[in-house]
């Protein structure tokens, strides 16, 4: 299997930290994710001016995307996006309007399993539909609660579907081999970059840690 993508979670609520989180991290990661709240509070200027900045990677828009698939996630994928996410809790219809729109951008689409009861019901009905990406993610409640994500990473990769399989949920330094080695194609860090005293450190340590695995 090709070495995992890392994908860096932006969720600063400002333009000047994210700016300066990504150019220290982006020589160690190959996704940028612009987080929900950072979107939410920054929209699609935002998405324009880091795809002017880092052109090279990949830009993921966690819109977590809930109803009017197509219509809301169309602006971004114009914007520049290059993954937009969609609830897997949102429904089938909902899901097949953000896969709309991204085919019409030549773009792709996560869909987030976050608080989905069948997993693997709705892993396989949207790999049907053409979705690029699962995401398997155990939310900042859930983490609180004790939570991780490798019950369902290891539930979804068992699947053997024709996707990348995304995985998000307190991942750090010492759980970052573990993820790769347990079927993890995107590994989403946030926390353990962007609290770190040095997130180019960091980024540059979960990278070599994830290429020995």
């Amino acid at each position: 299997m090709a070495r995992p993508l890392i994908q860096l979670a932006l969720d600063s609520l400002d333009n000047a930290t994210t700016f300066k989180l990504a150019t220290l991290a982006a020589p160690y990661v190959d996704i940028l994710e612009i987080g929900t709240p950072n979107i939410k509070a920054n929209g699609l200027p935002l998405v324009k001016e880091l795809k002017k900045k880092f052109p090279n990677k990949l830009l993921l828009v966690d819109l977590k995307t809930m109803d009017a698939g197509e219509y809301e996630a169309a602006p971004f994928f114009e914007a520049g996006a290059d993954i937009c996410t969609v609830l897997g809790v949102s429904g089938l219809p909902t899901i097949a309007g953000v896969i709309k729109a991204a085919n019409k951008y030549n773009a792709e689409v996560q869909v987030d399993l976050i608080n989905v009861p069948d997993k693997a019901g709705c892993a396989r009905e949207s790999a049907k539909m053409g979705a690029q990406i699962i995401g398997v993610h155990t939310g900042l409640d859930a983490q609180a609660a004790g939570q991780t994500p490798f019950a369902d990473l290891n539930l979804v990769a068992k699947l053997g579907l024709p996707v990348r399989i995304s995985v998000a949920g307190g991942i750090k330094q010492s759980t970052a081999q573990q993820v790769a080695r347990s079927g993890a194609n995107i590994i989403v860090v946030g926390a353990a970059i962007y609290g770190a005293p040095s997130p180019a450190d960091s980024a540059r340590e979960i990278r070599e840690l994830i290429e020995a695995a």
